[in-house]
Formats: structure tokens, sequence, C-alpha cells
């Protein structure tokens, strides 16, 4: 692109000051920042602009509590759980189910220097949080007798990093052919006025696109074009700061299929009324996932007749999606809206050529906000101590060290129902067992003790 034709474009976008500071600068920084402005998608921006001054939706919004397959089953309720695994299985053992991990973020608040999921995690293994992943997805992938297609999102910050930690752990038993990276695109920051913000003298200010954005990213990079070509219909969407994610759940994607649905959720019960985190409902007659700062204290508390939070599904960023409904939201530029993250930024002024703090505007889009615009969804109910334990903080809720006695607490109960002693530290290889049933019938060799607690394991599996 020439720059002139630069020029132009980031007129027509508002962006005049950078004009401006194109022409002040030298060759080589000029050259770089040109680069860096010729891939972002200014048409894009012109539209980021209007949203920041745009009015607040006036008015109340009324919410519901969503209707949920419970946890506690009657029998009918059973009866239905069976058939949904039983066509759940057929689905997985047909190939039809691909895997999809948003790995996109760093675990710099963790204090480690990496990508998230190169954090270890493992009680007695010290695995990491890919490893996990990668161990559920060959154990499902042995029971029920497919090739595994395993979509990874990274962010530019960290694609090479996660690529190469792959690449050392031989994609941690998986063929290379079988893990597809691709990376969610970034956005420029803009200031309250709609101006894009630098990072650098010869680099705007990027940021991720949230994981909405994984959606987008599934077709630039070709990956919905490689689970087409192989008979891929759905995808399990999950995270990965959650090793206890089962990403391969025949009952989930057995009543996605039943009911019809283009995206599905699960949810866990809230631990009250206070957990600061985002749940399922109806938001104006359209599902969606209702932010916890958006509830009133009195919907917070609201009990039903049995006495349980109204407003308690809580959202854990586990979803089945179907492929064609990805094709139809991507059809074009993405059909999510903006959610406008407003903070103070440390970025590069150019009057004053250094940098500066200064009220900007980050743009990210939901993968939650997709549930309105299928046309049938469904919300599955699942137990927190199996299903969910995320790694988000350094100490306390949700950190490394809740994870872990997470993990532990688990699998020691899995272990004294087959009559283990389970009172010290232990961990069981999710290629060796996912359950009591898999567990009990384990050969004694897999059983491993070490000053570091009890590690069950398959011979070939057993990490050092």
């Amino acid at each position: 692109m020439s720059a002139s034709n630069l020029s132009d474009r980031l007129r027509a976008a508002g962006q005049d000051h950078l004009v401006d500071h194109l022409a002040s600068l030298g060759p080589a920084e000029r050259t770089t920042l040109e680069e860096g402005l010729a891939d972002l998608d200014l048409e894009l921006v012109g539209e980021l602009r209007t949203t920041i001054a745009a009015p607040a939706a006036e008015g109340e919004r009324q919410f519901e509590p969503p209707e949920v397959f419970p946890l506690e089953r009657d029998a009918e309720e059973e009866k239905r759980a069976a058939l949904a695994r039983e066509r759940g299985a057929q689905a997985l053992a047909a190939g039809r189910v691909g895997f999809c991990l948003v790995a996109g973020g760093q675990a710099s608040r963790l204090g480690y220097d990496g990508p998230k999921g190169c954090f270890p995690i493992g009680p007695v293994s010290e695995r990491t949080l890919f490893d996990f992943h990668a161990a559920r997805i060959r154990a499902a992938a042995r029971r029920h007798g497919f090739r595994p297609s395993w979509y990874v999102m990274t962010s530019p910050a960290n694609d090479g990093p996660t690529r190469a930690f792959f690449a050392e752990h031989d994609h941690f038993g998986l063929a290379p052919d079988d893990v597809f990276f691709f990376a969610q695109e970034m956005l420029p920051a803009l200031d309250l006025e709609g101006r894009i913000l630098l990072s650098a003298a010869d680099r705007p200010f990027l940021a991720p696109n949230g994981h909405g954005g994984t959606l987008d990213g599934l077709r630039r990079s070709g990956a919905l074009d490689h689970a087409r070509e192989r008979g891929i219909e759905q995808l399990s969407y999950f995270q990965v700061d959650n090793p206890l994610a089962p990403p391969a759940d025949p009952l989930f994607v057995g009543l996605h299929l039943a009911e019809g649905a283009q995206m599905s959720s699960k949810v866990v019960d809230k631990r009250g009324p206070g957990e600061k985190v985002g749940v399922l409902g109806s938001i104006d007659g359209v599902v969606g996932c209702i932010e916890y700062s958006d509830l009133s204290p009195e919907l917070r508390e609201a009990r039903d007749a049995a006495g349980r939070l109204r407003f308690r599904a809580g959202n854990i960023a586990m979803h089945c999606i179907d492929v064609a409904f990805v094709e139809r939201l991507t059809n074009g530029r993405l059909e999510l809206p903006w959610h406008l993250a407003r903070k103070r930024m440390q970025a590069f002024d150019p009057a004053r050529g250094a940098e500066v703090e200064v009220d900007g505007v980050k743009f990210e889009t939901f993968v939650f906000d997709a549930l309105g615009a299928a046309e049938r969804t469904l919300t599955l109910e699942v137990d927190r101590a199996v299903e969910f334990s995320p790694v988000k903080n350094r100490e306390g809720d949700d950190s490394p060290a809740s994870c872990q006695a997470d993990l532990v607490a688990l699998h020691r109960s899995w272990l004294a129902s087959v009559g283990r002693d389970a009172n010290g530290v232990c961990e069981i290889d999710p290629l060796a067992a996912e359950s009591v049933d898999e567990l009990r019938a384990l050969p004694s060799d897999c059983f491993h003790a070490s000053p570091a607690g009890l590690l069950v394991s398959r011979p070939a599996d057993a990490r050092s």
C-alpha cells in the first residue's frame, strides 16, 4: 500500500493525528508504523469509534433464569440422560466432534513467564495445563476410537512459544497433524475521542479482541475448512485454565444433538449470591450471560420455592457449538456485540514524544453472546467438584493452590471408592482413569508411590 493511500484511509477513519505523526518520523520508524497500520481494519476502527459515545441502553432489562437440564434428576430425566450418552458416544466415535481450546493468555498473574498453558499444575507430576488437556483428549480418543482434531487458539504474544512448547513435548502424544494452531485477532485501543493509541512511536497499541474472537479466528485461519474436511460437525469449546474440563463429554454432546441446538452451555451452581461470576439466563427474552454487576442485590439474593438461588447458573465457559453455526456467524464480519473496557493506559504521546497515562478503551467480543443468535440452546448443570477449578489468580480462590486441592480431593474420593489409601497428596493421570470404574480396572503396577505423593498412571504414561 502506498503512503498516500494509507494517509487517505487514516483520514477517512478519523485518524488524522497518525498522518501527522508519520510525517514526523524518520524512515525506519515510519516504515515500521506504516506496516503496522496497514494491517488494521480501518473500516472496523471507524465503527468502533461510534460505540465510545453511544448512549447507554435506556430502561430496566428483564432477567429470567434459564431452563437447565439438572444435575439431580428424576427418573424421566435419567432416561433422557442415558439416551443422550449413547447418542453422544456415537457422535464421538464417528469423529464428528472436534476440540477447541482457548489459550491466548499469559501466566504473568501467576508469577510465571510464558503462556498460561505451560504452567505446571499437577499436584504430584507437575504436568502442565496443556498436558492435562492433551491427556484428556487422548483418553477420549482411545475410549471412543476416533482420530482427534484439536484446535488451539493462541494470541500473537504467545503463539510462537506455544507452538515451540508443543513441539518440545512431542505434542503430548498427539500427531502434529491433529493439532491446529491459530491466533486470535488484535484490535487497536482508542482514546476517548476515538483516536488510535500508540504503544511506542512506531507501533499501534493493540489488545486481544476477546474470547468471542475464537469464532472469527476459526474461519480466518482455515480451521473451519479443516474441520469440514474431517467430517467434524460440532466443536467442544473450553478454556486452558481449567484442567478439570472434560473435552469429550457424551452426555453434553448427546443432549446438544437431541435438542437440535446450535450452541449449548455447561453451568455450575453458584457458591452463593456474593460469588462474582456471570450467570446464564434470559435477557429481555434472549439467552445470554448476565454479568454479576448487572444483577441487582435483590435478584442476586432471590430464591426459588426450594430455597435455591434463582440466578445460580454460573457460567464456566464450556460450550458445544455447531460448525455450521460458526460459519453463519462469521460469514463476513463476526456479528457479536462489542464490549468496551474503559481504563487508564500507558501510551505513547506523539506531541510529547514520551509515554503518558491516558484514558482509553479496549474492545472485546464474548463467545457467550453467540447464544443469543442461536435458534435453540441447551444448558447443562454439572458438578463443580468434578468439572470446574480454574487457575486465574496467584493465590486464594481460583489459584494454583485451590486447583491442586480440588484435583487431590476429587482423586482422593475415587481412590477411597476402590479401597485405596487416599490420605496424602495424590493424582490420577487422565490416560489411566477418568472415573471410578476405570480406576477399579487398573492393575496394581499403575499405582506409583513417591515422596511427592501417589501418582496413578499406566507405565507408558508415567511422568518423571
